[in-house]
């Protein structure tokens, strides 16, 4: 009988040890918040400096400055949460983020220049959402490398086809099939 009350101590210990453990991985409340304070302070540096250009370049710092500051709080809050899909997540903001400031870099362009410009920077989104997605699947599930592969390899396609476009003729023609038969289309 007196077993019980020494297991259920144990027990607790235990508990109450890996949750001290788990706590410590973790940052304290104080620590999250001077981080995030001071991301915010970057950020209001780094967008105030944007001021000295102008036009499409102030346009792409001002992007440049906004990514920088979702990626550093993705990435602060996937460090806090210390999980898998916290990491994801935080990947998932990066190619977002990035993807919003190539497609603000191809605004300077135009016509199919600035087609090609910004499905080129779709398909690095997708590519890089797709192996974060299927970093985090790996284990779980054999088909989503295969799926994560397709999606980006559609991207390419399109972003290829679009490069195409401004061809003509023989050259159109040897570009398309060139890019058929790099990315496995039909």
């Amino acid at each position: 009988m007196t077993l019980k009350p020494i297991a259920a101590a144990l027990i607790a210990l235990g508990l109450a040890t890996a949750g001290s453990v788990l706590a410590e991985d973790r940052m304290t409340r104080d620590a999250f918040k001077a981080e995030k304070d001071r991301i915010e302070a970057d950020y209001k540096v780094a967008k105030e400096a944007c001021n000295k250009h102008s036009g499409n370049a102030e346009d792409v710092c001002k992007a440049q400055a906004k990514a920088d500051q979702r990626i550093a709080e993705a990435e602060l809050d996937a460090r806090n949460k210390g999980t898998a899909k916290a990491r994801t997540d935080a990947r998932m903001v990066r190619a977002e983020a990035q993807y919003d400031v190539a497609k603000e870099k191809c605004d300077e362009l135009s016509g199919n220049a600035k087609d090609v410009c910004v499905k080129e920077a779709k398909a690095a989104e997708k590519k890089a959402k797709a192996d974060a997605k299927a970093d985090r699947a790996d284990a779980r599930s054999p088909d989503t490398r295969a799926d994560a592969s397709g999606a980006t390899r559609d991207a390419q396609y399109r972003a290829a086809m679009a490069r195409c476009d401004a061809l003509t003729g023989d050259a159109k023609t040897s570009c398309v099939a060139d890019a058929k038969a790099r990315l496995a289309r039909p």
